[in-house]
Parts: structure tokens; sequence; C-alpha cells
């Protein structure tokens, strides 16, 4: 079943494609949402013509995707999280995640058009931000652990005789 989507749905395809699905899901899911149309030959020229006078609105949609894509050019997350003795996280790092990171650093998006895959381990993903069907950005999206670091500043100590005694004191209270 041919169906023209009225709406950016990640996965199927974007406002005014033509896209193939089965008949079960354009008829009960797409149409009655109002997400797409049937493409039949009357709508087919309607969206055309309508392609046609918005050429220049869509002209004007996709330089500002590609202006916040710049803002994205080089960026690169170190995603802090609580890790297992194994290298497995507590919870996982997602597309949520992804962009309450961004939106730390001043970039907002909406998180509907962030994809990329869970990460439930230690170690190097990427996501995909969506701006515009010609307007992809990839950002690496590193994930390291929490509490890695602190046994790390906590073994300098030992090391010194002068604080040993410190260091044991410490010892039981994390007990």
């Amino acid at each position: 079943m041919e169906i023209i989507l009225k709406e950016d749905l990640i996965g199927l395809g974007y406002k005014n494609d033509i896209v193939n699905v089965k008949s079960g899901y354009g008829r009960n899911y797409l149409i009655p949402t109002g997400k797409g149309v049937i493409a039949s030959p009357s709508a087919k020229k309607q969206l055309a013509e309508n392609l046609k006078q918005q050429a220049s609105k869509l002209a004007a949609l996709k330089a500002e995707a590609e202006k916040k894509a710049a803002q994205l050019d080089g960026v690169e997350l170190v995603i802090a999280t609580k890790v297992s003795a194994t290298g497995v996280t507590y919870g996982s790092v997602n597309a949520a995640t992804v962009v309450e990171e961004l939106a730390k650093r001043g970039i907002e998006i909406d998180r509907k058009i962030v994809t990329m895959r869970d990460m439930k381990k230690v170690g190097t993903s990427e996501a995909t931000v969506h701006f515009h069907k010609e307007v992809e950005v990839k950002v690496p999206v590193t994930v390291v652990a929490e509490n890695q670091p602190a046994p790390a500043v906590e073994e300098a100590p030992v090391e010194q005789p002068a604080e040993a005694p410190v260091a044991e004191e410490e010892t039981p209270a994390a007990e």
C-alpha cells in the first residue's frame, strides 16, 4: 500500500515522501492518526503541485537544519555513569541521555530526532541526529565509569608513608 507521509517518522520516511507499507499498518495506524494519506493519482498530483509551490520554504528549512548541524560539528560527548564491577552500567545510556548532555552544553534538540542503540557497557558508540532528510549528524558518545577515577586517587596517599594512617581511617568508614 502506498502512503504519502504527512510528518517525519524516523525509520519510515520524511514528510511528503511516498512509502510502501503493509496495508494493516497504513489503514489502522497511519491514516487514522493523520500521519499519512493514501497515495492515489490525484493525491500524487496535489503533492507535486504543493512541492513546487513550497520549494523556497523547503530550501529555507534545509538551510536552518544545516545551521543547527553546524553547532554539533566536532562535538564529542563523554557521559559518566555508575558501573558495576563487571563493567555493566546501572541502567543504560540512550537518546534521552544524549539530549540531556547536549542541553547542558547549550544545544537544545528534540529527543525524537536522535537515534542510537542503548549502551549498557562502558565504551564508545554513535548517536545520529536527524535534522532534515538530507541533513543528519553523527555524534560520538563515550560512556565512562563514574566511580573508576576515585580508586586511582585513593591509591596515591597509600604510597606516601606520612598519610598511611589517614588511608587506614578512611578504609573502615568505607566498609
